[in-house]
């Protein structure tokens, strides 16, 4: 079993910053594809960005040049920086990974950007 725990949502201004991090349970050096999703209030989940083993990264456009994904493999934690907040980034942000073909989810944590 994988457990993945979010944390570092909150309340920011439009403009502002926030660093998410998600934090797993198991070595994640072996794993190949961790990724970041959204889910705003009546809207589908969205894959925000995903980051490789390899370091290569991907990003939704609406987030490019705003978000940066990152991952420790030593602290078995990736992260997602989250510069220049709209009030559109509003949401709840998921981490995932895929272990031996399952797919695992944190709890989610909220990001509120508003005046």
């Amino acid at each position: 079993q994988v457990q993945l725990v979010e944390s570092g949502g909150g309340l920011v201004q439009p403009g502002g910053s926030l660093r998410l991090s998600c934090a797993a349970s198991i070595r994640i050096f072996s794993i190949n594809i961790m990724e970041w999703y959204r889910q705003a209030p009546g809207k589908q989940r969205e894959l925000v960005a995903n980051i490789f083993d390899d370091d290569s990264t991907n990003y939704v456009e609406s987030v490019k040049g705003r978000f940066t994904i990152s991952r420790d493999n030593a602290k078995n934690t990736v992260y997602l920086q989250m510069n220049s907040l709209k009030p559109e980034d509003t949401a709840v942000y998921y981490c995932r990974v895929g272990v031996d073909g399952r797919p695992y989810w944190g709890q989610g944590t909220q990001v509120t950007v508003s005046s």
